[in-house]
């Protein structure tokens, strides 16, 4: 068995694949490096809770500090990988020094994807990923503030119902047609749509950011030839996978780190795990790479057990949740734009799902405020069922009882 282990990346991936080591015990030596000063944390409440000043600091971490101590789990934090020798089967840190290891697992997760237009670097304008960005402007979010927010996706939605809900004035400024395009059907855009409205946020559908101005700090965003005043300017348009150091490493790489279902990468001695990766994927019948907690932890755990010899494929339904106001969204599968979309339960009410048909088998639920379609939706998507559409619209016939159509 191998005895040190190296995890490259301290955030969910990187952490659960070393809880899991341990759990499974593995006896060797564990490093987790990271670029961050904090030990591993969950990134959702970063958009929900940790913003709006309802979560401390430490309720985020996935085991407390003292825990990596007790495990005998090295943390390297605030430091920063460069290369990988897979000859030598050695990293190098940027400031010269390596470490050896005889297995390698790569958590790099994913950076935020920056707008380059004039005045974007301006003070005021800043993006959300980390505990860092959140706390350098969370106390601005206060009764008046006008607050723009570029980009109309989950995380840009998330911050719009925070920022309401603390008396801000908010605009959402989103280039396509509908916000969450292209993740939702139309019906569930306008629903989000007319929610956010009602609560008072000014959205701008099919509005291109092309400059900040201001004289010390951003004052107005501008799109073409409109004009939004802003004290403060949220980017959250999407991330980039961290693949640099695999690629210039010589591993595969095609929107992500390409790995199996195992998460091995094209080398048996390193593995990927994360936002990073691009992995098979039987329920959705190819490979994609996923921005998700969910599929983090769930490859964290499966190179952890590989590596220990206690191998499970990883071959989940991908799921996901987005919480904004009293409503919590929550989706399994992967839909597509041409799939037919069945709605069940009531938009009215404010409880209903959106369920995704591709030649009659059910491909993805949005469930919203429908916790038991979320639930029992997994394992038909997983057996990728065909179901009776006027069977699925009723709400009073539970997803578990549909049965197949032959």
């Amino acid at each position: 068995m191998a005895n040190t282990i190296l995890i490259v990346g301290a955030g969910e991936a990187g952490g659960q694949s070393a809880i899991v080591l341990r759990q499974s015990g593995f006896d060797g030596r564990v490093v987790i490096v990271g670029d961050e000063t904090y030990v591993p944390y969950e990134r959702p409440p970063l958009s929900k809770a940790y913003l709006a000043g309802e979560a401390p600091l430490e309720k985020m971490f996935l085991r407390a500090p003292e825990f990596y101590d007790t495990q005998k789990i090295e943390l390297m934090l605030g430091r920063r990988i460069s290369a990988i020798d897979r000859g030598a089967r050695t990293a190098r840190f940027d400031n010269g020094d390596s470490l050896a290891f005889d297995k390698l697992v790569l958590a790099t997760g994913g950076r935020v994807r920056t707008l380059s237009c004039p005045g974007a670097t301006l003070p005021g304008v800043h993006y959300l990923r980390t505990i860092a960005d959140v706390a350098a402007y969370r106390e601005r979010l206060a009764a008046g503030a006008r607050i723009a927010i570029v980009g109309g996706g989950y995380i840009g939605l998330e911050v719009a119902a925070v920022a309401t809900k603390r008396g801000c004035a908010v605009t959402v400024l989103e280039a396509l047609p509908l916000v969450l395009n292209r993740v939702v059907a139309p019906e569930v855009s306008r629903f989000y749509m007319d929610v956010h409205r009602g609560a008072g946020v000014a959205i701008h559908t099919e509005t291109a950011v092309t400059a900040f101005t201001g004289t010390s700090r951003v004052e107005h965003v501008i799109c073409g030839n409109s004009r939004f005043p802003a004290d403060l300017v949220i980017v959250g348009i999407g991330i980039v996978p961290n693949v640099e150091l695999a690629k210039d490493a010589g591993l595969a790489v095609d929107n992500g780190i390409v790995v199996d279902e195992f998460t091995r990468t094209s080398d048996p001695d390193i593995y990927a795990v994360g936002d990073c990766t691009n992995h098979p994927s039987p329920s959705v019948g190819g490979r994609l790479r996923l921005e998700s907690v969910h599929n983090a932890l769930a490859q964290g755990k499966a190179a952890a057990l590989h590596i220990v010899g206690k191998a499970e494929a990883y071959n989940e339904v991908p799921w996901f949740w987005s919480d904004q106001y009293d409503l919590k969204l929550q989706m399994t599968g992967i839909s597509k734009p041409g799939d037919t979309v069945v709605i069940r339960g009531s938009m009215a009410d404010r409880k209903f799902s959106a369920c995704y048909l591709r030649d009659g088998r059910l491909v993805a639920v949005n469930a919203i405020n429908m916790a038991k379609d979320f639930i029992q939706s997994k394992k038909l998507i997983a057996a990728r069922s065909v179901v009776d559409p006027l069977r699925l619209a009723d709400a009073s016939v539970p997803l578990k009882d549909l049965a197949p159509v032959a």
